[in-house]
C-alpha cells in the first residue's frame, strides 16, 4: 500500500468535470453553504448517493456536508470517495479517543491488555484508511485492494469490540464510537461500489503507477529483477535464503525470532529465511514492518512452531497465537505451526495471519479451538492440513483454502464440532471462507464416535458470515443438517452459506438447514468465489511461486 498520489493530466481533469456533470448531476455548487438536497434533486445527487449507503443519515451528516461545505472540493467522484474515506478516519478517531476514558474502568488486566490491544488495532484501522485516501485518485484500478483494506478496518473495529469482557466497558465502546466507526466505513465501501464504475468508464486513471497484473506468462514490471530470480529458482527448487534458522547452531540463528530481528529496515526485495528441521519453543510475530518475508522449512512434521498460550489461563484470543503475520506478502512453506494448549483451554491460536496477500503451502496448522485465525485481509492456503475442534477456521479474512485436508479432531465430553466461523459483521465487507477442492475428515480419535458427536461446517460468528465449500469431499462425520447455529435463530437471515459440487457421504444437501441465508449455488455463482475472482489471486499468487488453480475444478 505504497503512500504514492497519482498525477492526472488537465485533459483528464476536464474529462472527469464533463462526465460528472452529465452523469452524476449536481453534488456541489458555488455556495459557500448549499441548502440541504431536495427530494427533486439528480437521481445521482449526493443525497441519492448516500441513499445507496446502508447507513444514509450519517452519510448526509458526514459526506454530505463536508462535501457541500467545501469550497476545495471538486464537483467530481474522487472528490466523494475521499469525502468518505475521510469521514471514516475521523469516526475511528472518535473511537481512539473514547478508549481512554472507558478503559479507565477496567477491572482486570485481562481488559486493560484488551484496551491496550484496542489501541493498536485501531492504528492499523487509522493506517489501512490512510492508505485508501493515497489510492483515491486511482479508485477505479485500485477497487478491489482499497475495499480489501477497508473490509480490514471493520475488522479491526469488530476485534478491539470483542476483546473486551466486561459488558458494561464493551457496551460503552461499542455504542460510544465503534458502531458510528463502522458505519461510516462500510459507506466508504459503498461508495467505493457505486462510483468507481464510473472513472472506469471513462477511464481515467494514473498511468503512472504500477500494475499488479501482468500478461500471461510475463511478470509485471514493477517485480524486481531479484525477486524474478527468487520466483525461478523456487520453480526449480534452488533457494538461497538471506539467513539459516537452526537449533543446532549450523545456521545463522537459533530462533526464528532472532532471524526476523536482523531483517533490515525498508528491505527491498523478499527476505528469505529457511528453518530448519526442528521443534522451536517460542512466540513468533512478523511485525507491520516486516514486508514480503518468505519463510520455508524441511517439512511440516519437521519444521514446527508450537506454543500453549491459551484465553483460559487469561490471554486475549489474538494474542493466543504462536506464529502471527502482520506484515504484507508473507509465503510459508512446508512448517508447522501449532497450539499444545488442550480442548479444555478453549480458545488457543495456533496461526494468526493478518498479512495482505498471505500464502501458505504445504504447512500444518494443529490445535482445538480457534486453530488458525485467518484474521484479515487476502489470505491462499494450498496443500496445508489444518486440525481442530471448535471454530478451529475463523476470522473475517477472505481467505481461500484450496486442496487442503481438514482434520476435525475429538474434544471434551459433550462438545460439538464446528470447523469454520466466519465474523463478517457489514454486508459490504469483502471479506468471506472458501473451502475448494479439499477434503474433511475426522482424526483416528474422532473416527469411532464421528456419528455420535456432532460435526458441522460452520456457524456464524457475525451477522454477515459467509462461508462457501465448494468441489470438496465431505465425510460422513458431517452431519445432514450440515450448518449449526450460533445462538437460537440469530444471523440466519442475514448469513451466505453455500455449496457446490462436493462430494462423499456428507455432501447431500437434502437434509440442509431451511436457513434464508443457506444455498445450494450454481456454477456462474461458484465462479465468483474462485481464486481469481474472489481473491485476486491471479495478481499476486503466481509471484510466491505456489501452484494454484484460478477457477474452479469442473
Amino acid at each position: 500500500m505504497a503512500n504514492i498520489k497519482a498525477v492526472i493530466g488537465s485533459f483528464a481533469a476536464v474529462l472527469v468535470v464533463a462526465a460528472v456533470m452529465a452523469v452524476v448531476g449536481t453534488v456541489y455548487t458555488y455556495h459557500h453553504k448549499p441548502p440541504p438536497p431536495s427530494s427533486s434533486d439528480d437521481p445521482t445527487s449526493i443525497k441519492s448517493l448516500c441513499g445507496q449507503t446502508d447507513y444514509s443519515q450519517l452519510c448526509m451528516r458526514t459526506v454530505g456536508d463536508h462535501v457541500n461545505s467545501s469550497t476545495a472540493a471538486a464537483a467530481q467522484p474522487k472528490a466523494l470517495i475521499r469525502a468518505a474515506f475521510e469521514a471514516a478516519v475521523v469516526s475511528v478517531a472518535d473511537a481512539h479517543r473514547l478508549i481512554d476514558n472507558v478503559s479507565a474502568g477496567a477491572a482486570d488486566e485481562f481488559n486493560r491488555n484488551a484496551f491496550a490491544d484496542c489501541k493498536s488495532l485501531l492504528e492499523f484501522a487509522t493506517e489501512e484508511l490512510q492508505a485508501a485516501i493515497a489510492e483515491s485518485d486511482d479508485v477505479a484500478r485500485k477497487a478491489d485492494d482499497i475495499k480489501t483494506w477497508l473490509s480490514a478496518v471493520l475488522t479491526y473495529q469488530e476485534t478491539c469490540v470483542d476483546g473486551i469482557t466486561q459488558p458494561e466497558l464493551q457496551d460503552a465502546m461499542r455504542k460510544g464510537g465503534m458502531e458510528t466507526a463502522s458505519q461510516a466505513t462500510s459507506n466508504a465501501i459503498a461508495f467505493v461500489d457505486v462510483l468507481s464504475p464510473l472513472l472506469d468508464s471513462f477511464n481515467l486513471t494514473s498511468s503512472g503507477r504500477r500494475s499488479l497484473s501482468a500478461e500471461e506468462g510475463k511478470h509485471p514490471s514493477w517485480l524486481s529483477q531479484r525477486d524474478r530470480k527468487l520466483v525461478a529458482a523456487q520453480s526449480r527448487g534452488e533457494l538461497r535464503p538471506n539467513v539459516v534458522v537452526a537449533q543446532d547452531g549450523s545456521g545463522d540463528f537459533r530462533s526464528i525470532n532472532q532471524a526476523l530481528k536482523a531483517m533490515p529496515e525498508n528491505y527491498a526485495g523478499r527476505y528469505v529465511i529457511y528453518v530448519k528441521a526442528g521443534v522451536y519453543k517460542e512466540y513468533v510475530m512478523v511485525t507491520k514492518d516486516m514486508n514480503r518475508v518468505f519463510m520455508y522449512g524441511d517439512g511440516p512434521r519437521k519444521t514446527i512452531v508450537t506454543g500453549s498460550k491459551n484465553f483460559v489461563d487469561g490471554v486475549g484470543t489474538m494474542n493466543t497465537a504462536t506464529f502471527a503475520v502482520v506484515g504484507q506478502g508473507f509465503i510459508a512453506k512446508s512448517m508447522g505451526f501449532s497450539n499444545t494448549a488442550g480442548p479444555q483451554k478453549h480458545q488457543a491460536v495456533a496461526l494468526r495471519v493478518q498479512s495482505d496477500m498471505a500464502a501458505f503451502f504445504n504447512c500444518r496448522m494443529d490445535g482445538y479451538q480457534d486453530t488458525l485465525y485467518v484474521h484479515a485481509h487476502r489470505q491462499f492456503y494450498r496443500n496445508c492440513v489444518i486440525s481442530g475442534t471448535v471454530d478451529f477456521i475463523f476470522g473475517d479474512s477472505a481467505a481461500v483454502l484450496q486442496n487442503c485436508l481438514i482434520i476435525v479432531r475429538r474434544g471434551m465430553d459433550g462438545q460439538q464440532n464446528t470447523v469454520t466461523a466466519h465474523g463478517r459483521k457489514e454486508a459490504r465487507s469483502t471479506t468471506g471462507l472458501v473451502i475448494q477442492n479439499c477434503r474433511i475428515v475426522p482424526d483416528k480419535r474422532l473416527f469411532p464416535d464421528r456419528l455420535r458427536i456432532p460435526s458441522f461446517l460452520g456457524r456464524p460468528w457475525k451477522a454477515y458470515s459467509r462461508t462457501v465449500v465448494m468441489e470438496s469431499t465431505v465425510g460422513d462425520l458431517i452431519r445432514p443438517e450440515g450448518w449449526m447455529p450460533w445462538d437460537g435463530d440469530l444471523y440466519l437471515d442475514t448469513l451466505y452459506y453455500a455449496e457446490y459440487g462436493n462430494r462423499g457421504p456428507g455432501a447431500g444437501t437434502s437434509g440442509r438447514v431451511k436457513w434464508r441465508g443457506f444455498h445450494v449455488i450454481d456454477k456462474p455463482t461458484a465462479q465468483r468465489f474462485t481464486v481469481n475472482s474472489f481473491i485476486q489471486g491471479n495478481q499476486w499468487i503466481p509471484y510466491a511461486g505456489i501452484r494454484f488453480l484460478g477457477g474452479l475444478k469442473f
